[in-house]
């Protein structure tokens, strides 16, 4: 079965380069993360489409117990990934609709830039850097007291 594909970077792409004067998230920008959202979508769904097509495939029945059990967690384990990239696909049409509306590439938390680098790491950021730290160290102290 195929790797889990939640990175955008593992596909090829050009890094943006802004030209001197180019206004943050231009339409050039905005297109340029478009194309990456959209291409990162079409290999989550060929994914699916492949995980179908292999369970499918691979269900036969097993007269060997322990091979079915083996053959189940697999099925699992491959359905909880399937699972997490349909979440993220869903992250992925939210940053399309963010594009559309031109509010893509801004922290939803203090509204500042996220940035061309971050945004090529993590097309689906919502949040600066800054913004995302504070919130991670927020949320393992809350773990940490529950």
């Amino acid at each position: 079965m195929s790797t889990l594909t939640t990175n955008p970077s593992d596909t090829k792409f050009t890094p943006y380069v802004p030209a001197k004067d180019e206004e943050y998230m231009s339409d050039a920008q905005l297109e340029h993360f478009k194309a990456i959202l959209l291409d990162w979508k079409h290999q989550l769904i060929g994914e699916a489409d492949r995980t179908k097509t292999y369970i499918q495939d691979e269900s036969s029945a097993m007269p060997d117990i322990n091979d079915r059990a083996t053959q189940e967690e697999e099925f699992a384990l491959t359905l909880r990934t399937r699972d997490r990239e349909r979440k993220l696909i869903r992250k992925i049409d939210k940053s399309m609709g963010e594009i559309e509306n031109e509010d893509y590439g801004f922290c939803e938390t203090c509204g500042v830039e996220i940035g061309l680098r971050r945004l090529e790491a993590r097309p689906t950021a919502t949040q600066c850097i800054d913004c995302k730290t504070l919130s991670e160290i927020k949320e393992r102290q809350n773990q940490g007291h529950t």
